[in-house]
Order: structure tokens, then C-alpha cells, then sequence
């Protein structure tokens, strides 16, 4: 891929940042550039929040049909689909992910703008019966100019997630992809830019987090924030917004469990498990990265769940393997960091633990899957988020200590839930604090349709689905005496 300068895109044109700087953007699989992209910084994020905002309170697009909102979100959504195989490509280069699952970002990102597309002419107010002779009515009106902050594991599907519901409700948008894997992003505003949608409604900066996303968390023209990402960066991003009394919308992480009860199929569960850990080489939020496993089966379990990871194969995203490469340096150092502690706490590596190191894979950050036993449930790996295709099992013998597990951390973002019984399994599912549970499942095929937040420090708020149309509208009540 040739090395070329990548521009922001603010008020429909494709602009420098003001101090011409850039910075590159890498593959991790290899260390080689891809691009140069614009270090945007604080102008650049007021000249973008200036054009959403002109956009939003402009003649056209404030009186623009929603039925014809949603017409141009269709059309962003075949068009993802006719560049789907370059732009998965462009997904794998930049993130290391594997191609196959670049493709499945492709069309996550499609159904979003498609799912929302189908909602703009579907938002709906209420009546409410207050007394004779008065009519009241409540509004969803667009909240305004949204900020969208954007995690480098997932940059395409999780900038359409939030951009998809937010022009459907009638928003503007102003996007900071993540300075690591920004290429998806950029190549997503160039489909808006041929799209019918007004210019200044959908802008884009790229730049580093301390700098543009600091600048855009904190700016007081800036509506709403939708946020993914680490709970110390979200604490800031809360803290910028609170300064300007804005609403946010959080999703920080987790440290998920899978639940295995011994009546469950072995056999199913055992794939779930080891496929919710590796996927974008665990570098996931919804990462099942701990393992609850009744007792009486655990040692039967843990034996096919590591024969299941040393067959994992691993490699280049672009030749599509099992499992690609940690993002870049700092993220594998930071692994490293956490095995090391591991080792200190007595942990029982079963498989993996270390680098990669097979011949042609010298210059990317390669690690293997790995499985971990014998630590403490309260231990610093087992209560944080590594990041990493690395999972830790843990034992228990009661219904009752298993939820007490599950629930023993400060994240509560996803669970899985492994039996036959149902009685057991919707029990189980009611006392668990996550904001998503899937029971004899693992994920239900990423559905756009489903909530998806979080508990506790997993944040709040929810993304997808009809929930999220209200992170992106105010309510206004009316009332008229006749």
C-alpha cells in the first residue's frame, strides 16, 4: 500500500489539520507504514464542531424528511457493501484482525447503517391523559451536535454503530477515530462524501486522543459524547463533559465470565469459550476472559479447552488465520507485564503465556492463545482487563458460588451462561450484573438489534439496537389547554 497523506473531512472537504502535522499509521503485523494521517488538535476539532453545528441548525437540515434520512443511510450501507472486500483489507492492514473477521466488521457496519436507516420515520412520541381538556404530547427531537470517540479494535463497526443512530434521529456528527487504526474511518467518510448528505453533517478528525479527544470531550458546543474505551480515558471524557453539563454515553470494558455447569454440551461450550477469547487476538471489550467451571468437570473441560488453543493457528490477518497480532508494542509490553504479575501470584500457565516467536513473524507482536489456572479469584490478572487472547479458569461447586464469581469484579459488561436446565440458567441470568447475558450462547452473532452496555465500571448507556436512539434525542413534553 503506497504511503500517502490522509486528510480530515470537516464541513464536506478534505482539509489539513491547521498545523500540517501528521503522524503514521501502522501494520502490526509487520511494523511497515500504511499511511500518514492529519495530527488534528484543538482547531481542528472547533472547525468541525463549528460545521456540525452551522449543519444542525441550518434551514436543510433541520427540516430534511426523515423517510429521505434514511434513503441516504441505505445508500451508506450498499455502498460499504460494494467496497466491502478493499475496505475489510484496509480493516485487517491497519488492526492486524484477521481478513475474515475485517469482512464481518464490513457488514456489521453495513446492518447498522441499514437497521438505523429503517428507524429515522419511526421515532415516536407518546400522549399522556393528564386531565379533561388538556392535550399533552411528549417530542424526541435531536439532541444536536454528537461527539464520537472511537477505540482502535473495532474502528469501522463501532463508528457506525453510533454515527447510524445519531443521523437517523437528525443529528450532526463529529468523529475522532482512534490515532492507531484511524484508515477505516477515513475511508467511511468518503463514502459519506458521495452520499446526499448535507455538508457539516458527518465531519472527521484524526489525531491523538490526549490532544483532539481531549479537545472534543471538553468542547462546550459538543451535544452529547458516545465514549468506548478504557475506564481511566472514559473517567476524563466524564470529566470534560461535566464541566459543560453534556451527556455521555459509556462503554469501558469488561472482564466477562463464561459459566460452565456440568450438565452442559461440552462440546458446543468449549468452542464458544475458546472463540469469544481469541477473536481480534482477545483485543475486545465483550472478551470472555474468564472461565467458571463446576468442579466436578473442570479438569475434563480445561483439557479440551487447551488442547482446542494450541490448534489455533496463527499469523498475518491477510492470510486469514485463527489469531493475529497485539495491536503494536506498548499493548504487547503491557501483556508481558501481566504475565509476569501472573507468574508472581502462582499462576499455572496450561498453554501459551509467551510470544510468538515462528519464522516470519519477526517483526509483528504475536502472541499465543493462552490459558491460565490456580489463580486467586480477588488476584490483580484475574480482577483486570488484559486485553489479550488470555483466559483464566476458575472452580466453583454451587449455583450460588458461581454467581458470586461472576459478579466479583468491578466490570460487568457480558456473560455466558453454559446448561441444559433452563430453571438454573434464567436464575442464574437474573442475580448476574451485566448488561448482557447470553445463555448456551456466546455473543448471538454480534446482533445490531440487541442492547449492548454495560454494569458498574463496563459503563452505562446502551449502544445498538432501539436503546440507543435515545443516547441521540431529548424528550420535550407539550401541553395544550383547548
Amino acid at each position: 500500500m503506497e504511503t500517502e497523506n490522509r486528510l480530515n473531512y470537516i464541513n464536506g472537504e478534505w482539509v489539513e489539520s491547521v498545523g500540517r502535522e501528521v503522524f503514521e499509521t501502522k501494520n502490526p503485523a509487520n511494523g511497515e507504514t500504511l499511511a500518514k494521517v492529519q495530527r488534528g488538535k484543538a482547531e481542528d476539532i472547533d472547525a468541525a464542531v463549528k460545521a456540525a453545528r452551522n449543519a444542525f441548525e441550518s434551514e436543510g437540515w433541520q427540516t430534511f424528511p426523515p423517510i429521505d434520512r434514511g434513503r441516504i443511510l441505505y445508500k451508506i450501507a450498499e455502498e460499504l457493501r460494494n467496497d466491502a472486500e478493499e475496505i475489510a483489507m484496509l480493516e485487517t492492514l491497519d488492526t492486524g484482525k484477521p481478513l475474515s473477521q475485517g469482512r464481518k466488521d464490513v457488514e456489521a457496519a453495513a446492518l447498522y447503517f441499514e437497521y438505523y436507516a429503517g428507524m429515522a420515520d419511526k421515532i415516536f412520541g407518546e400522549t399522556i391523559p393528564v386531565q379533561p381538556g388538556i392535550l399533552d404530547y411528549t417530542l424526541r427531537e435531536p439532541i444536536g451536535v454528537t461527539a464520537h470517540i472511537v477505540p482502535w479494535n473495532y474502528p469501522l463497526q463501532i463508528l457506525a454503530r453510533s454515527t447510524a443512530a445519531a443521523l437517523a434521529t437528525g443529528n450532526t456528527v463529529v468523529a475522532k477515530p482512534a490515532e492507531d487504526t484511524p484508515l477505516t474511518a477515513i475511508k467511511l467518510a468518503e463514502l459519506i462524501d458521495k452520499s446526499a448528505l448535507p455538508k457539516g453533517v458527518f465531519n472527521l478528525v484524526t489525531g491523538y486522543g490526549s490532544e483532539a479527544g481531549a479537545a472534543l470531550s471538553n468542547h462546550r458546543d459538543v451535544d452529547h459524547i458516545t465514549f468506548t474505551g478504557s475506564v481511566q480515558t472514559g473517567s476524563a471524557v466524564m470529566m470534560g463533559a461535566a464541566k459543560n453539563v453534556k451527556p455521555v454515553t459509556l462503554e469501558l470494558g469488561g472482564k466477562s465470565p463464561n459459566i460452565i455447569f456440568e450438565d452442559c454440551d461440552q462440546t458446543e461450550a468449549v468452542d464458544w469459550v475458546v472463540r469469544s477469547i481469541i477473536q481480534n487476538a482477545g483485543q475486545t471489550c465483550s472478551a470472555g476472559s474468564r472461565l467458571l467451571v463446576q468442579h466436578s468437570i473442570k479438569e475434563e473441560f480445561l483439557r479440551k479447552v487447551v488442547e482446542k488453543m494450541k490448534a489455533i493457528s496463527i499469523g498475518k490477518g491477510v492470510d486469514d488465520p485463527d489469531l493475529g497480532p497485539i495491536l503494536n508494542e506498548k499493548q504487547f509490553l503491557r501483556i508481558m507485564e501481566f504475565m509476569e504479575v501472573a507468574q508472581n501470584e502462582g499462576a499455572n500457565f496450561l498453554t501459551g503465556g509467551k510470544r510468538e516467536q515462528r519464522a516470519g513473524l519477526e517483526n509483528g507482536f504475536f502472541f499465543q492463545p493462552t490459558v491460565i489456572d490456580n489463580l486467586d479469584p480477588k488476584s490483580y490478572v484475574a480482577q483486570e482487563e488484559i486485553f489479550a487472547p488470555v483466559v483464566a479458569a476458575f472452580s466453583f461447586e454451587t449455583e450460588e458460588q458461581a454467581i458470586e464469581l461472576a459478579n466479583g469484579t468491578d466490570y460487568g459488561l457480558v456473560t455466558g451462561i453454559w446448561t441444559k436446565d433452563a430453571a438454573r440458567a434464567h436464575r442464574v441470568a437474573n442475580r448476574i450484573r451485566a448488561g448482557q447475558v447470553f445463555i448456551n450462547n456466546y455473543g448471538a452473532g454480534g446482533g445490531v438489534q440487541m442492547p449492548f452496555g454495560g454494569y458498574k465500571k463496563s459503563g452505562f448507556g446502551r449502544e445498538k439496537g432501539l436503546e440507543a436512539l435515545r443516547n441521540y434525542t431529548i424528550l420535550k413534553n407539550v401541553a395544550l389547554k383547548y
